[in-house]
C-alpha cells in the first residue's frame, strides 16, 4: 500500500516504513524522516517531556533546526511557558507560536468567548484555542509532515498508533516514541541531561492547560489527569 502526502510529489510506502522501524531507536526514526523530508518537515510540541526528547535528538543529535510549532492557548502553566523560555535558549530553537486570533490574555479570551468556555464546551476550546492555531501553522510553514511525541502507552486509545500515518489533510504523521514506554523516556532524559517541565515531578505526568489538568493518582493512566471527569481522551489535533 503506497500513500502519499497532498503537500509534496514524495511517496512514501507506509506499511514498508512501519515494518522496517517498528523496533527502531527513535533517533533512526528521526534521521530517516530529516533525510527524506529536508523540507516541510515540522514538530508539534506542547512541551511534555516525550516532546523534548524528541527536540534533543533533532537539534543536539541530528544538527536539524527543525521548525517547533507551539500552540499558546493562553492556559498554560506558568512553568510551562517559563521551560519553553530555556529550550528556545538551550537549543536555539527554531520555535513557531500560534494562538487564537485577536486574544492575547486570558482576560481578553474571556470577554470574546465567555468565562470558563471549557467547562461549558470543551469541543469549541480546543477548537478556538488547538485545532485552528494548529491547522492554520501546519499550512503556513508547508507541511509535509509532522512528528509528535505520542507513545503507546500513555493511554489505551493510543495503544495501537503507527509510526507512521497519514492525518486528515493527507500529511504524514510521524509518531518516533511510539514504542516507547515512559521509562525508557525518562532513562534518555536522565542519561542526557534533557530539561524538562518541574510540573513531571509533583504528580502530573502529561501536562496540558492549566484549569483542565490535575494531577493523577497512582495506578492511574499517564493521561488521567487531562479532562478529569469527562469522557475525553483527546483535545482534537490527534482524532
Amino acid at each position: 500500500m503506497t500513500s502519499s502526502t497532498t503537500s509534496s510529489s514524495i511517496n512514501f510506502d507506509l506499511e514498508q516504513l512501519n515494518q522496517q522501524f517498528e523496533t527502531a531507536h527513535p533517533r533512526d526514526i528521526l534521521a530517516w524522516s530529516v533525510e527524506n523530508i529536508s523540507t516541510g518537515l515540522v514538530q508539534t510540541s506542547a512541551f511534555n517531556v516525550d516532546d523534548i526528547v524528541i527536540t534533543d535528538i533533532l537539534y543536539r543529535e541530528l544538527k536539524k533546526q527543525t521548525p517547533v510549532i507551539f500552540l499558546d492557548t493562553l492556559y498554560h502553566f506558568p512553568q510551562t511557558l517559563e521551560l519553553v523560555d530555556k529550550v528556545v535558549k538551550v537549543y536555539n530553537l527554531n520555535l513557531q507560536l500560534y494562538k487564537t486570533p485577536d486574544v492575547n490574555t486570558r482576560e481578553e479570551f474571556a470577554a470574546k468567548y465567555g468565562e470558563a468556555l471549557w467547562d461549558k464546551d470543551i469541543a469549541q476550546f480546543h477548537d478556538i484555542t488547538k485545532i485552528e492555531p494548529l491547522l492554520r501553522g501546519l499550512q503556513e510553514l508547508n507541511t509535509v509532515a509532522w512528528i509528535t511525541g505520542r507513545r503507546r502507552d500513555q493511554a489505551v486509545t493510543r495503544a495501537n498508533m503507527p509510526i507512521f500515518e497519514l492525518d486528515n489533510q493527507g500529511r504524514m504523521k510521524i509518531n518516533p516514541i511510539a514504542a516507547w514506554t515512559r521509562k525508557e523516556t525518562w532513562e534518555f532524559v536522565k542519561e542526557y541531561g534533557v530539561i524538562y517541565n518541574p510540573l513531571h515531578d509533583q504528580g502530573y505526568p502529561s501536562i496540558g492547560d492549566e484549569p483542565i489538568t490535575s494531577k493523577i493518582a497512582e495506578g492511574e493512566d499517564e493521561r488521567a489527569g487531562r479532562w478529569r471527569g469527562s469522557e475525553k481522551t483527546e483535545c482534537g489535533i490527534h482524532i
